[in-house]
């Protein structure tokens, strides 16, 4: 069976109102004894929660976190998480692990064999239920990880409705991509021609909404789901809460028909790769941004350094970076959209984790947290870097081929940022001065227009309207 990808239709509702379960609710006259309900407000076409449009990111790998492995040993992580201004936590598949054919002793988070259950190794599902409320008492909130692209082979549908799976030749095939059959042969990929998988899929979707109050969901491999089932499941939760969407896709539609607020920017991920191998110069960024704003119309990226992926298979960001990794991590932090950390970067982690085996992070030292936290604050607090169209657009300060300097400003916030690509000193010359701005480092006042710059150095001066 060849899969067909239907058009997608444009969403268009406006900006509304939604009431969800909140335990810092707003007073309110309750009425046939429905419990107290908060207003949360949404923004934009898209219905963009508005704690969002400030907000970032910070992956959670359970099975690696702790020791332990649970959601109790990782809650035990939240308040300094919060401390370091985390807002949003996205957390790794949380569902039970298929053992058929699964790859390595412990198999994969994206082996789904129950959509609806816990995996018993993290725990029980009153264990996740409190860490919720965990995260929402913090004023912090959480996504998961959907898998809707395929299941494990232990997963009830495939004896019970085997038309749910893709066929090759009359047997439940492992996924394709781009048309090329993958080596993903621990799962088994779902067919969306058939309107009861879809149906099932989406009630799936609502029942971690309705059950445990999730604030959202990072869809893997979103590119290989048809665009109309997320113009149908989309609303759908929509009108259960104003829950989060990110697409793990460089796919325009998600972003602009408005169903998710927020993609996987592969391109530029890749194009820093190649910067940090020396194979590109700073100058390539600027192309970048003039592509991606012709490309999109609606939300904003995800700018990250690693994430689980890319820590597994392609190597840390000491090995794709080298000694150019906080420099790399300042300007996706700075530049556009919204930063990510993984877990352990602010340890920091410098091995590949294991993914289909235990193996621990091993805190300890937590060196990068300061430096973290302080490039989540001025993202939080400066509205120059909010998300999106909240906060400023890049605009280019400098010529050069190895440091890249730009400012953002935003209701009279202001940011620059100045970062050496070389192992060489440089000095720069802006096109206008950072007099008036603090070093958000150092605290040091900025003066004039020529910024020097130590090897793989960085410099982010602020200014906020209310100073």
């Amino acid at each position: 069976m060849i899969r067909k990808q239907s058009l997608f239709g444009l969403l268009t509702a406006g900006t509304i109102l939604f009431s969800v379960a909140c335990q810092n609710s707003a007073t309110q006259e309750q009425t046939d004894a429905q419990p107290e309900k908060a207003v949360v407000e949404t923004v934009g076409e898209d219905m963009m929660p508005a704690w969002a449009v400030n907000a970032n990111i910070y992956e959670v790998n359970i099975r690696q976190y702790t020791p332990e492995g649970t959601f109790n040993a990782f809650a035990e992580h939240l308040d300094r998480l919060n401390n370091m201004g985390v807002k949003m936590l996205w957390l790794m598949p949380i569902y039970p692990i298929s053992t058929t054919k699964k790859k390595g002793s412990l198999g994969s988070y994206y082996a789904v064999s129950d959509y609806t259950a816990v995996n018993p190794e993290f725990g029980t599902p009153e264990d996740f239920k409190n860490l919720v409320d965990k995260i929402h008492a913090l004023d912090m909130k959480v996504i998961l990880d959907w898998v809707p692209n395929h299941t494990g082979w232990d997963h009830v549908w495939i004896e019970k409705n085997p038309e749910y799976f893709t066929h090759v030749a009359d047997t439940i095939t492992h996924p394709f991509m781009d048309g090329e059959l993958t080596d993903w042969y621990d799962v088994a990929e779902l067919n969306f021609d058939n309107m009861e998988m879809r149906e099932e899929m989406t009630k799936a979707l609502e029942y971690w909404i309705t059950e445990y109050d999730v604030d959202g969901y990072r869809c893997d491999v979103a590119f290989e789901v048809p665009d109309d089932f997320w113009d149908t499941a989309v609303p759908r939760m929509r009108a259960l809460k104003p829950v989060f969407m990110l697409a793990e896709a460089e796919h325009a539609p998600h972003r602009n028909s408005g169903n998710f607020h927020m993609s996987y920017p592969w391109s530029f991920m890749h194009l820093t790769n190649e910067m940090g191998k020396g194979k590109e110069d700073v100058n390539a960024i600027d192309k970048y941004l003039a592509e991606t704003a012709e490309k999109f119309q609606k939300g904003f990226q995800m700018s990250f350094t690693t994430n689980h992926d890319e820590n597994s298979w392609n190597g840390t960001e000491f090995e794709r970076y080298g000694d150019a990794h906080q420099t790399f991590a300042v300007l996706t932090g700075t530049l556009t959209g919204m930063p990510l950390i993984y877990s352990g970067q602010e340890e920091p982690l410098k091995k590949r984790l294991a993914f289909f085996d235990k193996d621990d992070i091993e805190f300890g030292d937590f060196e990068y947290e300061g430096f973290y936290k302080t490039l989540l604050t001025v993202h939080r607090e400066n509205k120059a870097l909010w998300n999106g169209v909240h906060g400023g657009q890049p605009a280019r300060l400098n010529e050069s081929e190895e440091v890249y300097a730009f400012k953002r400003e935003k209701d009279g916030d202001k940011v620059v940022v100045v970062l050496n690509f070389s192992d060489a000193e440089q000095t720069t010359e802006l096109s206008e001065s950072v007099d008036g701005m603090t070093e958000i480092f150092t605290k040091e006042a900025g003066a004039g227009q020529q910024i020097s710059l130590a090897p793989y150095g960085y410099k982010v001066y602020e200014q906020k309207a209310s100073k």
